[in-house]
């Protein structure tokens, strides 16, 4: 059942910062000691913030002024975690596709995240590379430093690029903010009788989240009015084959930027979603048939230069 609370502030302070300190006040006191910072962002991700008003999605969004918070808030959702059907993993050296003493890529699993989740003590790509990492370097007093750049979906499989160095950092993330990072996927989609192999497409379209109370992040066409982001991609339908006794297309993706689901929301939007990618309409299957073939980047004056290329199972 739920129950609204509502808050009021003149304090300029980040909506999860003031969630964190507010709603102890409001619950019963057997509960506060279990408030983390990651319920308060699910929180606020499921749409249950209003700040004068308005639906808040952003845990960095930031108070100022005359706040009027209002927060609907159902104990057993908030409580509740979810138990997740992760694969056991852990990096080894097969599954590393280049590494030098700044970078190093993984091919990851499907199935598996790629960071630490609101549910927590949950095993991740990350901390399983940090691990990886140590044992080659058992001299180290401390953890070795590994970066995240950039993410896949859990249910994705692919070529995913860490950082070991923060030095670098500054010049990766030029190379995705200036668009100079080449990803290329694979897809899976049901065969549909008005695409043919060799066909290609583009598309490019405003989105962001649409979805508010649901645990599951949902993404669709938004105008840059309503706070959507640009998003762009080009696609070429390689070939027909035949997956878990369903007929398909496999599907090159070419992203020119790198938003939430883009590839998924840009396929289903052309009424082929990803085979398994039921939140956009696809067909049940035993994985969301979406790879992360290939990264590469030539930049001259960031001096960063490589080109990696994952297998994949279902090519």
């Amino acid at each position: 059942m739920s129950q609204i609370f509502e808050f009021s502030t003149r304090e300029r302070i980040r909506i999860d910062e003031f969630l964190r300190k507010a709603l102890p006040q409001k619950i019963p006191e057997e509960f506060k000691n279990q408030i983390s910072n990651s319920k308060i962002r699910r929180l606020i991700l499921a749409g249950a913030i209003e700040v004068n008003g308005r639906q808040i999605f952003r845990p960095s969004f930031e108070l100022r002024g005359s706040s009027k918070i209002k927060l609907t808030f159902e104990k057993d959702k908030f409580f509740y975690e979810k138990q997740p059907d992760d694969i056991k993993f852990q990096v080894s050296q097969k599954d590393i596709l280049y590494e030098d003493e700044n970078l190093i890529f993984v091919n990851k699993p499907a199935f598996f995240p790629v960071e630490q989740t609101i549910v927590g003590n949950r095993d991740n790509l990350h901390d399983s590379l940090v691990d990886y990492l140590w044992k080659k370097n058992p001299d180290l007093k401390n953890p070795p430093y590994v970066g995240i750049m950039h993410r896949l979906d859990r249910g994705t499989s692919g070529a995913i690029l860490f950082t070991k160095n923060r030095l670098i950092n500054k010049s990766v993330s030029q190379m995705f903010s200036q668009h100079r990072f080449t990803k290329k996927y694979l897809a899976l989609a049901e065969k549909k009788s008005n695409y043919k192999v060799g066909d290609t497409f583009t598309v490019e379209f405003f989105m962001g989240r649409i979805s508010s109370k649901s645990q599951s992040g949902k993404w669709g066409k938004l105008s840059q009015e309503e706070g959507g982001d640009f998003s762009k991609t080009d696609f070429k339908i390689i070939k027909e084959c035949r997956v878990e006794n369903k007929d398909c297309f496999l599907i090159e993706c070419n992203l020119y930027t790198g938003r939430t689901h883009q590839i998924r929301l840009h396929l289903s939007s052309k009424g082929l979603p990803i085979l398994g990618d039921e939140l956009y309409g696809g067909q049940c299957a035993q994985r969301i048939y979406l790879h992360s073939q290939e990264l590469s980047c030539q930049c001259e004056d960031l001096n960063l230069h490589f080109k990696v290329i994952a297998p994949c199972d279902f090519a």
